[in-house]
């Protein structure tokens, strides 16, 4: 019997080989957008707080930063009036910020702000080996910030409110946690092994090629309940911020160890959350309780409930700083100020004694309000602006260099630099035993009156007064 001629035998694991590319192929294309929509992943926290809750503060993507080189329309034209131009919040002290429209103004600041710190166990070591045993094994909760740990301005914080029309639509799921609010750290992650690559690839699918996977933790707004303190295992103990020791509610039985290790921490880490019964009170330069009407405090800021920042004065700073390829413009948001406004001239705010908000014509609000403050000291500055708040990267010297060079301006802070103000809530008529009628309101795009000027004189702290930075 002939034979065929080889050359038109069929290939068969030719065949085969293309079979299975095009195989491949055709899974790809149909699973990729089934795990770009439902990736193989459960659900993460902040994704589950979603069916009851909604974020508080402006898109990231919708949210353009005020970068000092960039002219503003109040910049552009002297004829238009100071207006405040943004508004933030600071949950968890010397993490990301929240960028606001608008917000409640309490006599801690504005509200949600700085509540809760990071900071980590210091003991006396090396000690001398004829050092007391109970010197030996003292030891104390020191707040920590980006001067020591760059990498916190890279920590995401969110805040969850409850959103009354999807707490409607889920009511079968809903309970208690559904009226609370709640903030949500996360930071980049990943764990080793196929889960952790299973999670990396999720990331990528889901959230773009740059995206990373993150650890999340979930952190309740409201004062813990004394059960629920001892459920968690939650304990009140003494924190250090600057040189004040305050008891505040230690809360780190919450933190993953990954955040410790990420940070650099070689410490133990805790994460303390201010009692709303054992606020700071205020001295130094904020006004006395005879002219506030009650006695001023804080929670976690540094030593004034608020912080204003004039575009115009860091746009002067700015011109002045060299540049290079580490820091090529000088973004506002490294001076984590809660305001920021445009439109006086530089330095201007700086003779500023007592001002007040204004409502915008163009204001959402119902019933717009004004909004006064005392504007009580400058504020003195470390190196902390030099932290990159994208990157968590330090820059060696600026722009700590020029502001210790060009703002050396207040008689009270020998050799250090000043930018920007501290203010402090007034109200027309506070009630101290109704301390929760106490407050106003703040709505970007307000105008700025000012009511009283006059001299301004840093005061140092005691051991009993911290110092004031904006952290």
């Amino acid at each position: 019997m002939d034979q065929p001629p080889e050359s038109s035998l069929p290939s068969g694991p030719a065949m085969d080989a293309s079979g299975v590319i095009m195989v491949l192929v055709t899974i790809c294309v149909f699973l990729l957008p089934v795990l770009i929509y439902f990736p193989p992943m459960l659900p993460s926290k902040s994704e589950a707080l979603l069916q009851t809750h909604s974020p508080v503060g402006l898109d990231p993507r919708q949210s353009r930063p005020h970068r000092c080189h960039e002219s503003s329309d109040a910049g552009a034209d002297k004829s238009l009036p100071a207006r405040l131009r943004s508004l933030w919040i600071y949950p968890i002290k010397s993490c990301k910020g929240i960028e606001l429209t608008e917000s409640r103004v309490l006599p801690t600041g504005l509200e949600f702000d700085r509540l809760f710190t990071f900071a980590q166990l210091k003991s006396p070591f090396p000690v001398r080996l004829d050092t007391p045993e109970e010197e030996k094994s003292r030891h104390q909760w020191m707040f920590i910030t980006q001067r020591e740990y760059p990498l916190l301005a890279t920590i995401q914080v969110d805040l969850f409110v409850p959103d009354l029309a999807k707490i409607r639509g889920h009511e079968a799921q809903a309970d208690a946690a559904s009226s609370e609010a709640f903030i949500v750290l996360r930071f980049p992650w990943v764990d080793r092994g196929w889960l952790g690559n299973l999670a990396w690839l999720v990331a990528k699918l889901s959230r773009g090629w740059r995206a990373l996977p993150e650890k999340e933790v979930v952190l309740p707004v409201c004062f813990p309940t004394a059960a629920e303190i001892e459920e968690r295992h939650y304990s009140f103990e003494e924190v250090t911020v600057w040189r004040e020791a305050v008891t505040a509610l230690n809360m780190e039985s919450e933190l993953p160890r990954e955040l410790r290790l990420y940070l650099g921490v070689s410490n133990k880490l805790g994460i303390f959350r201010i009692d709303p019964a054992r606020l700071r009170k205020l001295y130094r330069c904020a006004p006395a309780e005879a002219e506030a009407g009650y006695q001023p405090y804080v929670g976690f800021q540094d030593a004034y409930p608020l912080h204003l920042l004039n575009l115009s004065s860091a746009r002067d700073l700015e011109s002045k700083i060299p540049k290079d390829d580490e820091l090529r413009h000088l973004d506002p948001r490294r001076f984590r100020a809660n305001l920021i406004i445009d439109g006086p001239p530089a330095y201007t705010e700086e003779s500023w004694k007592q001002i007040r908000f204004t409502p915008a014509p163009s204001s959402v609000r119902e019933a717009a309000e004004s909004a006064r403050f005392h504007v009580s000291c400058r504020t003195v500055r470390c190196k902390m602006p030099n932290v990159d708040q994208d990157t968590g990267i330090r820059h060696p010297v600026q722009p700590d260099r020029a502001i210790r060079k060009f703002r050396e301006v207040d008689a009270g802070a020998k050799g250090m630099g000043c930018l920007g103000m501290q203010l402090t809530p007034l109200y027309d008529e506070p009630d101290v035993s109704e301390a929760a009628t106490m407050e106003s309101w703040l709505e970007v795009g307000m105008g700025i009156e000012v009511l009283e000027t006059g001299e301004h004189r840093y005061i140092p702290s005691t051991k009993n007064q911290p110092e004031f930075q904006a952290k």
